[in-house]
């Protein structure tokens, strides 16, 4: 027969581990739940595409514009901000109607607008930068869905951010040693970027493989750069709150602070595959053809 003190003392210790990490992580609950309810709806939207993928997309850039701007202006009042959504709203319209020019144009009328409304100042600089890098993240994510093979690109984008972010928390946690940029980061090490890198790479890698892809060198050369352009943008959010003194970008979501502290590697993943893309010989409404990252 099963000895119950033992069992006893084995429940008590896997209890008290339980309790141990949450005193240590009091919200681990509110973002694990966060997670659950958000994850799934996030993903299905994105394996739909089309009009569900664009309203995700539509809504996620405005929001992240609206972050941006409250990190910026805090509790002071700038009412021409309000004409950022204008012009978000505009490159959405323009996107569909397939005309680059005017999406062109609407970034740099609303950055002018914005920048030269505060006079020119610091804070109408970063008002005006949070604005294009919010018209940038919906052109990005957009046109990597919708390109050639976009179903499979942008999943393999997710699994190399969010692997990313995994394997650095897991390897930094397990091997430590010299912080990575201690100014912006204290809790970033060297070690959990590299491993980051390393394991997001393969992870991107054997996705390609299995969907069919002949492409794994390049899979897996593209997914080193990603995984560091990801932590890269990572590192410009922290650098951002820490410099106008800000724990999160907001408290939209229970436990993970705002849209923006979760997003901030994809957006600069995606903006860097989209330039990239297009600098391949991709087009602006299909950057994927430049990628090749699926070609058979």
């Amino acid at each position: 027969m099963p000895d119950k003190n033992n069992q006893n003392n084995s429940e008590g210790a896997s209890g008290g581990i339980i309790r141990r990490v949450l005193n240590a992580n009091p919200d681990l609950l509110v973002r694990a739940l966060s997670a659950v309810i958000l994850a799934p709806v996030a993903l299905a939207l994105t394996w739909a595409g089309g009009f569900w993928f664009a309203g995700l997309v539509l809504v996620g850039m405005l929001i992240v514009y609206w972050e941006w701007y409250k990190i910026i202006l805090q509790n002071t009042q700038r009412p021409v901000v309000l004409l950022g959504y204008l012009f978000l709203l505009f490159i959405g319209f323009a996107y569909f109607q397939a005309q680059p020019f005017w999406i062109a144009g609407a970034l740099i009328a609303g950055a002018v607008v914005l920048y030269s409304a505060g006079g020119f100042d610091r804070i109408s600089r970063w008002v005006s930068e949070g604005f294009v890098y919010a018209g940038l993240t919906f052109v990005s994510l957009l046109a990597l869905r919708e390109g050639d093979e976009g179903l499979f690109f942008i999943i393999y984008l997710f699994l190399v951010v969010w692997g990313t972010d995994i394997a650095a928390y897991v390897c930094g946690r397990s091997f430590g040693g010299p912080k990575l940029w201690p100014a912006v980061s204290p809790n970033k090490t060297w070690s959990g970027a590299l491993g980051g890198v390393f394991f997001s790479s393969l992870l991107g890698m054997g996705f390609v493989a299995a969907v069919g892809g002949s492409q794994l060198i390049w899979a897996f050369g593209l997914a080193v750069v990603l995984s560091a352009v990801s932590q890269l943008g990572d590192l410009f959010e922290s650098s951002m709150k820490r410099r106008f003194k800000v724990k999160d970008s907001s408290r939209l979501i229970p436990g993970h602070g705002g849209l923006l502290d979760r997003v901030d590697g994809l957006v600069a993943a995606a903006v860097f595959s989209y330039v990239i893309g297009v600098v391949l010989g991709g087009q602006l409404f299909n950057p994927n053809a430049g990628l090749m990252l699926f070609a058979s």
